[in-house]
């Protein structure tokens, strides 16, 4: 599964959920959404993903 996939589906189950259950998806969908956000920096050169020793 893609990480794109994976952040529609828990936005898909924000609609359908109770609202403890909502918290975590949120708490999940704000972690897929920083994971994304990680991806696309290292493709384009914003930040290196390598550690620094």
């Amino acid at each position: 599964m893609t990480i794109e996939l994976h952040i529609e589906e828990l936005k898909a189950e924000l609609n359908h959920c109770d609202p403890a259950e909502r918290r975590q998806i949120e708490a999940e969908l704000e972690l897929a959404k920083a994971e994304l956000s990680v991806i696309l920096a290292e493709q384009d050169g914003t930040i290196d993903a390598e550690p620094p020793f």
